[in-house]
């Protein structure tokens, strides 16, 4: 545990007409995973964290949303006179990272941060990159390449996904492989030249985004994140896994907001009469986003070289009553499924590259 120092917890702050954009890039600067919400003379509003905004999302709220109506407004707070110690038990009480302190009139005058358990623990926590998929409407170009080694900016798609999660403290990968998997084994070996461990799971035939995890031997003694081998984002894991931890959940899986306009003018009637009409309407979803975790447990639903996909195996875990929950994304994200994925996620990396 530690505290802020005297002018840190200042980077932290965020007005009350603030949009979710804005609170996002607040809490992405200030590296504290909380938004201190405070008026101008600096006494506390509220807070807002990462997990408030994922759930603004899914209520159907945008980047443009006043946070208004998600700033948390009765947060726990401690006077200068609680000692680390006492802040500490406070925290793990409450299941709290950040204690902000504040004076007699309520203005902030420091921050207790609790290191944040998933980051501390990266190390030990398995990613599972689901890459043995056929790459159908990859071809031709996936006919003698795997889909995971197609290049984007001069390196594999694979390649990206591993050396981000690296980036952020993740040591420990397995890959899934099947078509053309001794190409992607023959490429990443054991991991040693990116400074990581890497294993396989060698499906004899194809399984699915859940059914090869039937194959991992020991399973996971503790929760771990599944990923599709096809995805590139800014996501971090870290932060999957804590909200995961948060709402005790069995099953997470990170979801995307999609928006799609109808080409026509759509009629409602009753009978022979219109009742209403809305032209062109555009349609707000969520969907599959390709990233997941899961608790050891779940791995119990899954048969031995049976085929599965995710879907079935969220499907199969609510219907024995198990929680699985939604983690809205607003991170960068491409699913390179189809050519003109690939295109955009290479166009995207030149232009980072020439920014």
């Amino acid at each position: 545990m530690e505290k802020t120092s005297k002018t840190d917890w200042r980077k932290a702050f965020l007005r009350a007409n603030a949009t979710i954009g804005q609170a996002i890039k607040n809490l992405d600067e200030s590296k504290m995973q909380i938004s201190l919400v405070v008026s101008e003379d600096g006494a506390l509003l509220g807070t807002l964290t990462d997990g408030d905004i994922r759930r603004g999302l899914l209520r159907g709220m945008n980047l443009e949303s006043p946070i208004d109506s998600i700033v948390h407004r009765n947060a726990i707070v401690v006077s200068t006179s609680i000692n680390p110690d006492m802040a500490f038990r406070i925290m793990q009480a409450n299941k709290i990272r950040q204690l902000p302190v504040v004076d007699s009139e309520r203005r902030v005058v420091g921050l207790h941060l609790l290191e944040a358990g998933a980051e501390s623990s990266a190390q030990t926590i398995p990613i599972v990159i689901m890459v043995g998929g056929l790459g159908t409407r990859l071809r031709p170009q996936t006919e003698k390449y795997p889909k995971p080694l197609l290049p984007v900016a001069g390196k594999p798609i694979l390649e990206h996904i591993i050396e981000r999660a690296k980036a952020q403290g993740f040591s420990h990968f397995v890959l899934a492989v099947n078509y053309l998997g001794h190409m992607i084994e023959d490429y990443f070996g054991n991991g040693d030249r990116w400074q990581v461990r890497i294993d396989y799971l060698r499906e004899d035939i194809p399984l699915g985004t859940a059914g090869a995890l039937s194959l991992l031997r020991p399973p996971p003694e503790t929760m771990f994140a599944v990923s599709n081998g096809d995805v590139l984002t800014d996501i971090r894991y870290s932060e999957i896994l804590d909200f995961h931890a948060y709402y005790d959940a069995t099953a997470t899986m990170a979801v995307r907001r999609h928006e799609w306009q109808h080409p026509f003018g759509v009629v409602k009637t009753n009978g022979v009469d219109i009742v209403g009409l809305n032209e062109k309407p555009v349609s707000r979803t969520y969907v599959n986003a390709g990233i997941y975790v899961l608790n050891p447990s779940a791995l119990d639903l899954l048969a031995p070289d049976e085929p599965c996909d995710m879907p079935a195996l969220f499907a199969r875990l609510r219907k024995q009553g198990k929680r699985t929950v939604a983690y809205a994304m607003y991170e960068q994200w491409v699913d390179i499924g189809r050519p003109e994925d690939l295109d955009r996620a290479r166009n995207d990396a030149l232009k980072n590259k020439m920014g």
